[in-house]
């Protein structure tokens, strides 16, 4: 989300399944939020836009039912970007087909930060926008710090599920 400002975004829809991380991203900047579990989520979101649908779509839940939500509040020639990595197979139906071949939208996969060569220009940007007070990084953001002997029990957090924030790692504790 702060990068969807910092690169230009005027206004930032989020969609979440999950009530408490959405108010979270509202006080960190979202203009608007949805909850996808809610019955007319899907008209909410396109009333927001008047009706045409997001010029930019970001998915990074990797799953069959988010992908298909972005591709129906995609706008007609906009552009839509699959971050999450799925862990099952991605199966479009007939009409979820030609959904997306009447939009015309460009779909495109992001792989995080890895451009050659290492380290590439995504670190080298962070330290910028972290040093210009652009990028920021709150406590509310971290959910818990490990030091990097008890690795194995930080990981094991998200083997019980997603956790309400990130996991920080410290060498040298």
């Amino acid at each position: 989300m702060q990068w969807a400002k910092i690169f230009g975004a005027k206004r930032i829809t989020v969609f979440d399944i999950d009530d408490e991380r959405l108010s979270f991203l509202r006080n960190y900047g979202a203009d608007n939020t949805l909850n996808t579990r809610k019955e007319h989520f899907l008209e909410e979101a396109l009333a927001i836009t008047g009706g045409r649908g997001f010029d930019y779509v970001f998915e990074t839940a990797g799953q069959s039912p988010t992908m298909n939500i972005a591709f129906q509040i995609a706008a007609v020639k906009s552009s839509v970007c699959f971050i999450g990595n799925p862990h099952k197979d991605v199966v479009f139906d007939p009409v979820t087909w030609e959904l997306m071949n009447r939009k015309e939208f460009r779909l495109t996969a992001s792989w995080m930060s890895y451009s050659a060569p290492y380290p590439g220009r995504e670190w080298p940007l962070v330290a910028h926008f972290l040093g210009e007070n652009q990028l920021k990084i709150t406590d509310e953001l971290i959910y818990k710090t490990y030091s990097m002997s008890q690795a194995k029990e930080a990981f094991m957090n998200y083997k019980n599920g997603p956790v309400p924030g990130k996991i920080l790692l410290l060498n040298g504790e």
